[in-house]
């Protein structure tokens, strides 16, 4: 049933979507004499269940059933001054309910036309990292996500454990952890950076993709697990990136972040003593691509740490720490042919509990492959096989297939 499902999913969208895009040029779409550019996306995204959701994302959604309806303007009012914004619309195909949100709502500057420094204010991209700005179907081969910008921790910014066996007992169930200081629910986790949600705050960038060397810095309302300003956000958030350029093809990242993990909600549930103290996010990031010819690699790895109160025995007595690497690559096979493979872990520090020591959470790592094919212009399928394997849990591996069709302009 899941097969016949998948099949006809991908025969409606690809029927009238290659019928369409036959008739586009390659011209980005413009209004008012150039000053307005237009681009949008739709994605259809099929698979069988997840059962062991390792595909779930900080929206609740399986990122292997995503339905993604997507539509960008850039106003230029006055020259050196643009408007950006991405409008959003997400299902899925296993029929849950729909959501639309401004994904992107910002204003950028260029205070001089001859440097590449700008300044954007509102609801901004991420600085940290490279994954977080490829969210876009049409950047990449694979369907699935990088882990370390996907994969749901057990961590949550508006609930803590009282104690280290607290916090050992949630292994592996990052989409459903409860804890018994700050908000009284099971709710979903957070991963070590998001890839589905921008934060508000102010960037300067200076560099651009031509530069030997940029930098951008921000400073947000949210962090990387957690952004944005609502009850489960903590905050605000320092973050900022170099990238080199020493050759052609070559582009190597760092990137470090700090923030307050824990929202003020939960704060203010924890005792008194604990209030005065500090309970940031701090993460390291280090990337890497290199192209030549036909071939693309890249690499991506980041490095978290959390402090989090210390309320009971056993206790959490020092920062716990959480380790991810993404490598992938890909090789055109042929005009409008792609193939592509990624491989992912994600580690956690050993935790103290009563009785034993483990890792604060269910160590996690997957191999994905896949291909992109372009069958007509702006319309790309793709087809892909990931194998999951965690730990500990209920669902220790799955294997899932997946199927995609974007229309893109």
């Amino acid at each position: 049933m899941n097969r016949l499902v998948l099949i006809v999913s991908l025969l409606l969208v690809s029927t009238p979507a290659w019928c369409i895009a036959q008739t586009w040029t390659d011209e980005t779409p413009t209004l008012a004499g150039g000053r307005v550019t237009l681009g949008g996306e739709v994605t259809v995204t099929a698979s069988p269940e997840d059962d062991g959701r390792f595909n779930y994302t900080d929206y609740e959604r399986n990122a292997l059933q995503l339905i993604r309806v997507a539509l960008t303007a850039a106003v230029r009012p006055v020259e050196r001054v643009t408007l950006v914004t991405e409008l959003r619309a997400e299902g899925d195909t296993s029929g849950g309910q729909w959501t639309a949100t401004p994904y992107a709502l910002y204003v950028r500057v260029r205070p001089w036309r001859d440097r590449p420094i700008d300044i954007q204010a509102g609801r901004i991209p991420p600085v940290f990292g490279v994954a977080g700005r490829r969210a876009y179907a049409n950047d990449n081969v694979l369907i699935g996500y990088p882990l370390i910008w996907q994969y749901l921790t057990i961590l949550r910014p508006d609930a803590v454990p009282a104690n280290a066996d607290e916090l050992i007992y949630a292994r592996d169930a990052g989409w459903q952890s409860w804890y018994s200081v700050g908000a009284n629910n099971y709710e979903r986790g957070v991963p070590l950076a998001t890839a589905f949600r921008y934060d508000t705050g102010v960037e300067v960038r200076v560099g651009d993709d031509l530069s030997r060397i940029a930098v951008a810095t921000a400073v947000t309302a949210g962090t990387l697990s957690s952004p944005g300003t609502g009850v489960r956000s903590g905050g605000p958030q320092l973050s900022t990136r170099v990238a080199v350029r020493p050759t052609i093809g070559l582009v190597l990242g760092g990137s470090f972040a700090d923030g307050d993990f824990l929202s003020n909600a939960a704060e203010r549930d924890l005792p008194a003593y604990s209030r005065t103290q500090r309970y940031a996010q701090q993460s390291w990031g280090a990337d890497a691509e290199y192209s030549r010819d036909h071939w693309l690699v890249r690499a991506e790895a980041i490095a978290v740490r959390w402090a989090l109160p210390y309320l009971d025995d056993p206790p959490i007595d020092e920062p716990i720490t959480s380790a991810g690497i993404s490598v992938e690559g890909r090789y055109r096979v042929a005009p409008g042919v792609t193939v592509g493979a990624r491989v992912d872990h994600i580690g956690f520090s050993t935790l103290a509990g009563k009785y034993e020591s483990l890792p604060w959470d269910a160590p996690v790592s997957r191999v994905e492959g896949g291909i992109a094919w372009n069958i007509a212009r702006h319309v790309t399928a793709r087809f892909s096989v990931q194998h999951n394997h965690r730990q500990r849990g209920q669902v220790t591996s799955s294997t899932l297939p997946a199927a995609q069709v974007s229309l893109w302009f």
